[in-house]
């Protein structure tokens, strides 16, 4: 039987949409019940006798995988071989800071490209919305205010993701998928749509999908979230926030976690303002999340 390399495009539970190397586009099936393919992965196929679908017999080594802990404290994986990460922020509902800075704390982690993008640009902005997109900023991340609905900067967009494979990920109802219709010059994707009540996205983009974009490069597009942590070691959770990392150097004791320890430079950062207190408090949040995790996973 001939076993191909393919690239998994789609995921419907333990169902695939994979992509074979002559571009034709196929569904699959997963076989047993060890193996746990994300949209980016590259696999190991054969086609299935007297079928149209495609076995799935084993999952490549990845370069990098974004994850987060399971309610079970298990890692579960959710997208795999990216080289960029975009974080979606918007007006409605109220952005949740802290699940961006976690997002940029998992690209950190994963050495890829990250930058955040602020959607619906067209709504006022309030003064405090300026003060944290300039903190991005100034700490070097791309921050790309636009609108989906209006057009309004999509070009600057469309150029982040105009190479290799990017995922765009953010909070429910940000606008994500508007966003891919707009780049996709069609209607392929659903789109989110905010609760009256709640003011919270309810989750329409059920499946991951990898889609290629005709500008080029490819994007995943992926579930919106109503909270999200990265799988870490408590460790890693500073390596995360790129300003502490490079201020740390600075602190009194290798091992320092800044919080209590005397002479660290991370604190003296945030007292001088050096270090947006915001983005600390984010990271001691992370820091006591990851520890609870951690203890559950073992």
């Amino acid at each position: 039987m001939t076993v191909q390399q393919a690239l998994v495009v789609a995921t419907y539970s333990r169902r695939m949409g994979l992509r074979l190397p002559g571009g034709q586009e196929v569904d699959a099936r997963i076989k047993g019940k060890r193996l746990r393919p994300v949209c980016g992965d590259r696999v190991e196929v054969e086609p299935i006798p007297n079928e149209s679908d495609w076995l799935i017999t084993r999952v490549l080594e990845r370069d990098n995988e974004l994850s987060r802990p399971n309610l079970r404290g298990k890692v579960e994986v959710l997208a795999a071989n990216i080289d960029r990460l975009l974080v979606m922020a918007a007006g409605t509902p109220e952005p949740d800071w802290e699940i961006v800075d976690r997002y940029l704390c998992a690209a950190e982690v994963m050495s890829v490209a990250a930058a955040v993008i602020y959607n619906k640009s067209d709504l006022p902005v309030t003064p405090s919305l300026d003060e944290i997109l300039s903190d991005y900023d100034r700490i070097g991340y791309v921050v790309v205010r636009c609108s989906a609905k209006s057009g309004d900067n999509i070009d600057a967009v469309c150029s982040l993701l105009s190479n290799g494979v990017s995922i765009i990920v953010g909070q429910s109802g940000v606008g994500k998928s508007s966003l891919i219709n707009r780049l996709l010059g069609d209607e392929q994707q659903r789109t989110a749509t905010i609760s009256g009540k709640s003011g919270e996205g309810r989750h329409t983009t059920v499946n991951s999908a990898l889609l290629q974009l005709p500008e080029g490069g490819a994007v995943i597009d992926s579930p919106g979230v109503r909270d999200y942590a990265p799988a870490l070691q408590s460790d890693d959770v500073a390596v995360g926030y790129r300003e502490i990392t490079m201020t740390a150097q600075k602190c009194r004791f290798a091992n320092c976690n800044h919080l209590r320890e005397p002479g660290c430079a991370v604190k003296l950062a945030v007292d001088d303002g050096s270090i947006s207190k915001r983005r600390y408090d984010s990271y001691r949040h992370l820091l006591a999340l990851t520890r609870k995790l951690s203890a559950r996973r073992y």
